[in-house]
């Protein structure tokens, strides 16, 4: 039986919180710990703290979604799904990976900045991925792009870390690149990144990504992510398409990203 643990969201109004800023209480016989919800190290650390609060109470959707617009991508293709080789950027506590194995992957890698997330999937979900690294994206080193490479990766997905400063455009841009040329993309992002008065670096670069020759954009679906503390709906896109060559740096300088 997994563990119950017993979870307080704040009785105060938290709408002026922006979203990574939102917390819960985990409370024990001992103590009462304040923890913010995108504190993913805390988090991971406690097993079955994640699942409890962010997919029984929160009712999070966003893993399922994302791995069903890649299928219904590839679907469009000659293309087998379970011939895929994929990279789940951001692979957290492996709850994405947990949903492509269901359909057959030939090969599954996680990768994630925190070793509290790697650490937390070889303790509840041993066996998902193939592999599975703590990495930074953002500053690979020439060691980590070749063992990267021999995966011949040819897939990338990446689910709810995008947006909040947890995978930098970089970072994003790294991991495409990464990518076999006519590989597939699936990730989401919050619905405001089609809107221009978001500014934020990632929400930039995906609106000039669509409209690129770098990727042909296959599906668009906005759907429920997850419910608020307050019980609000929090609507976001999630994006399959298909990548035709390698994003070169001198894209990122068009569209006034740093590198």
């Amino acid at each position: 039986m997994k563990n119950r643990h017993r979870i307080q969201f704040p009785v105060a109004d938290v709408r002026e919180l922006c979203q990574d800023e939102v917390y819960f209480y985990l409370e024990t016989a001992e103590s009462r710990e304040k923890i913010r919800l995108h504190e993913y190290d805390r988090i991971f650390a406690v097993p079955g703290l994640y699942e409890q609060v962010v997919y029984d109470r929160l009712k999070c959707q966003s893993p399922t979604t994302v791995v069903d617009v890649l299928r219904y991508s590839v679907s469009q293709s000659q293309q087998q799904f379970n011939g895929l080789r994929v990279l789940d950027l951001g692979a957290g506590n492996g709850m994405v990976g947990e949903e492509l194995k269901k359909f057959g992957v030939s090969r599954l890698v996680g990768a994630d900045i925190i070793r509290e997330a790697r650490d937390a999937t070889e303790r509840d979900r041993p066996g998902i991925y193939d592999a599975y690294y703590v990495m930074d994206f953002s500053s690979l080193t020439d060691d980590e792009r070749e063992e990267l490479r021999a995966w011949s990766l040819d897939s990338l997905v990446c689910v709810a870390a995008l947006g909040f400063g947890d995978i930098p455009a970089a970072a994003f841009l790294e991991a495409f690149n990464m990518i076999a040329k006519s590989g597939w993309i699936a990730f989401n992002i919050k619905e405001t990144f089609l809107d221009r008065s978001d500014d934020s670096g990632f929400s930039r670069l995906i609106r000039e990504l669509l409209f690129s020759k770098y990727l042909d954009l296959y599906h668009l679906q906005r759907y429920r992510h997850r419910f608020s503390i307050e019980g609000e709906p929090l609507y976001y896109f999630a994006l399959g398409g298909k990548k035709n060559a390698d994003v070169p740096p001198a894209f990122v300088d068009e569209i006034g990203l740093s590198a």
